[in-house]
């Protein structure tokens, strides 16, 4: 897979590169990989989420809010 890049991007990503002592590829595939996983681990964050409030297990807005002033003025 070939992905065209602003001339302006890559020259930030050989800047990483260089100073990281890697090759631009290598900085691309593990920014890449990241960004999946943490995309992956966000979506199932919302899924886990949305199950809990379809569970009812919540708090609501007040309670958020009285529990934050009980840790900031105790």
């Amino acid at each position: 897979m070939e992905i065209p890049l602003k001339p302006e991007l890559e020259a930030k990503l050989s800047h990483i590169a260089s100073k990281s002592g890697r090759a631009a590829e290598q900085v691309i595939q593990e920014l890449v990989e990241r960004f999946v996983d943490h995309d992956q681990w966000f979506r199932q964050e919302v899924e886990k989420g949305l199950a809990q409030l379809d569970r009812g297990e919540f708090i609501e807005h007040d309670e958020v809010v009285a529990r934050i002033e009980k840790m900031f003025h105790t």
